[in-house]
Order: C-alpha cells, then structure tokens, then sequence
C-alpha cells in the first residue's frame, strides 16, 4: 500500500488499514449478471473529481452508487466503500476500465470483495480509546 491508500495517516505511526469483506451473488436478468452497484476513480481518472477520495489524491476505485435491494447492497457494500481487491485481485492501481472488467466477468457468479470505509476506521479509532490519535 502506498500513502494514498489510507485515511490521515500519520508518518511514522503503524500503517493499518480497517477492511471488511463483502461476497455479493450477481442477480441473473437475461443473460446480464447483475450487481447492483456502480464505481468511479482509478489511476487514469483525475480524483479531484471523486467525491469520496479524502485527499483529492487517491485514485482508488470507490463504489459511486447502489441500486436500492440489490445484490451489493443486501451484501452489505455501501456508497463510498473503496474496493481494495476483487476475487484476490489488486484493485489499487488499476485503470476505471480494469476494474470494471474484474468486476463484470461473465462466468463468475459471485464476486467476493475487500472494501475500507471511513466508517470502519473511525470506529476502530474510537474503540481504542483516548490515547490514541
């Protein structure tokens, strides 16, 4: 992970990233594999336009939308979740593109996630108490 990949990360403090992992079975519809969720950044789009990278820096991909009852939402994914691997593949450093064709192949059923969310981290933080920062 470099620097970007985490939310205020102080230099020379433990580098720890709070993740959770999501599998989400794709709704048949047709012959479309249906997710329910839609995603922006990646490391060929400009993250000043990305409402949910934190620094205006990272170029990760993060979830943009969820369709209401949808297979990603009953997942348990949620808006501004970044995705940080898709079924074991690194989803740090790749094109919009990349991403989208690791997330949309056809034989795949199910599409297991590891996402971070602000949420989590702020949760562990509080968790351990006053003395930490």
């Amino acid at each position: 992970m470099n620097h970007n990949d985490t939310l205020n990360h102080s230099p020379g403090q433990p580098l720890t990233a709070v993740v959770e992992r999501i599998e989400i079975k794709k709704l048949h519809q047709g012959d479309n594999l249906i997710m329910g969720f839609s995603i922006g950044g990646g490391i060929d789009q400009d993250p000043a336009q990305n409402p949910f990278s934190q620094d205006k820096c990272d170029k990760g991909i993060y979830v943009t939308r969820i369709t209401a009852k949808g297979p990603a939402e009953l997942a348990g994914l949620m808006m501004g979740d970044k995705i940080l691997q898709v079924n074991g593949w690194d989803m740090t450093m790749v094109t919009h593109d990349r991403a989208r064709k690791r997330l949309t192949k056809k034989k795949e059923d199910v599409v297991r996630l590891l996402v971070t969310r602000k949420s989590l981290e702020d949760a562990v933080k509080k968790s351990m108490g006053p003395y930490q920062k």
